[in-house]
């Protein structure tokens, strides 16, 4: 579709919803304009009693919130500032600048060709500005922290009539624990529509994503991705990554990773152990990063993943945690020691230990059995 005609398509949906007062469930029935989420964020604005013709009023707050905002978010913003510029420079091109934003939609950093002198890029490209739905009405800021998905808005989707200068997409960002910690904008004023720009932004949201589970510290990195993704690629693992720490527990993990293994988001503790995710022994996954190879791996569900697994530079990998020596040893040797240790950790409770590493009680006995006929 023309630019001219997404703007007329644009312009008639405004003058059924927001002007003639037309009814939303009969504009979403007839399907004319599919937008159902710019016609809702619409229908809120008009709830909250704004008006399209208002004047748009871009507040900062004050320099001590700012200030205490910066602080807040600094893991945020050393992990997403690489990334930022990257954008910028991929976008300068075409006259569209970055924005991040905290999860309430405040600006906590900019990036790109910003010019100042442009009084609509001013208003919005300014560390402290309050660009939530609340305050300015319709954006991709407000959308994409609002529907949790990366987003597309062009000129006439604003609701306020004075923000149609603006064309913009949205990414929320997550945190390694999986909550939204904020949101990744990009936008021009007075520009030809470029919705390619929400694969864009989308990736470069995963990007900071990635960078804020890597600044955790951690002993192994895990990339996975389902087998046919793998096959495809020529044996490329990446796209979900998980960091496990020395004892296999998770310490974070991406949103690519939260969509692959329920066990990430259903955990009632917090982040759960690899042995819970994944149904082999945990320290075999230890056992990939020192093989330096990439394969297959059973989760409870039946499913298979393909796992590259890398051990952090800066952690504690020196000694695999089944083994306590950087050697090789046989993979049932691992398996035999890491039984016996939880077995011993348990106070000789085998189902307690078997639950423990994921395991069934026959699968323990089995291994101590061999233990005490000489079969390792």
């Amino acid at each position: 579709m023309s630019d001219d005609l997404r703007l007329k398509q644009i312009a008639l949906a405004r003058q059924a919803l927001l002007c003639d007062g037309a009814d939303l469930t009969d504009m979403l029935a007839s399907a004319w304009y599919d937008r159902t989420w710019i016609i809702q964020s619409w229908r809120r604005c008009l709830e909250q009693g704004a008006l399209p013709q208002e004047e748009v009023v871009f507040e900062q707050v004050s320099p001590h919130a700012r200030s205490r905002a910066i602080d807040e978010h600094a893991s945020l913003l050393v992990a997403a500032r690489p990334e930022l510029e990257r954008l910028a420079a991929t976008i300068a091109p075409i006259r569209y600048f970055a924005l991040l934003t905290d999860a309430r939609g405040m600006v906590i950093d900019t990036a790109g060709a910003i010019d100042r002198r442009n009084r609509p890029t001013q208003a919005i490209a300014r560390v402290g500005v309050d660009l939530s739905e609340r305050s300015i009405g319709t954006s991709a800021i407000g959308a994409a922290l609002t529907e949790l998905a990366p987003v597309w808005l062009h000129r006439g989707e604003h609701f306020f009539q004075n923000n149609s200068v603006y064309s913009c997409a949205g990414a929320p960002l997550f945190g390694p624990d999986g909550a939204c910690v904020g949101m990744l904008d990009v936008t021009g004023v007075e520009v030809p529509e470029r919705p390619e720009l929400r694969h864009l932004v989308a990736q470069s949201a995963r990007a900071i994503e990635d960078a804020l589970v890597l600044s955790l510290p951690h002993s192994l990195r895990l990339y996975l991705s389902w087998p046919a993704t793998w096959r495809t690629s020529g044996g490329a693992v990446e796209g979900a990554l998980v960091c496990l720490d020395e004892d296999g527990s998770v310490v974070g993990a991406n949103h690519a990773a939260r969509e692959m293994l329920p066990g990430l988001r259903a955990a009632p503790r917090g982040l759960p152990h690899a042995s819970e995710l994944f149904a082999l022994p945990w320290a075999t996954l230890f056992d990939l990063a020192h093989e330096g190879r990439a394969c297959t791996v059973p989760l409870w569900s039946g499913l298979r993943l393909c796992a590259s697994a890398q051990f952090n530079a800066e952690g504690p990998h020196a000694a695999s945690p089944a083994t306590g020596q950087g050697a090789m040893r046989p993979l049932r040797e691992v398996e035999t020691d890491l039984i016996r240790q939880a077995v011993r950790d348990a106070g000789g409770r085998v189902a307690e230990a078997a639950k423990a590493l994921g395991l069934s009680r026959a699968t323990v006995y089995r291994h101590l059995a061999a233990v005490r006929h000489g079969e390792r």
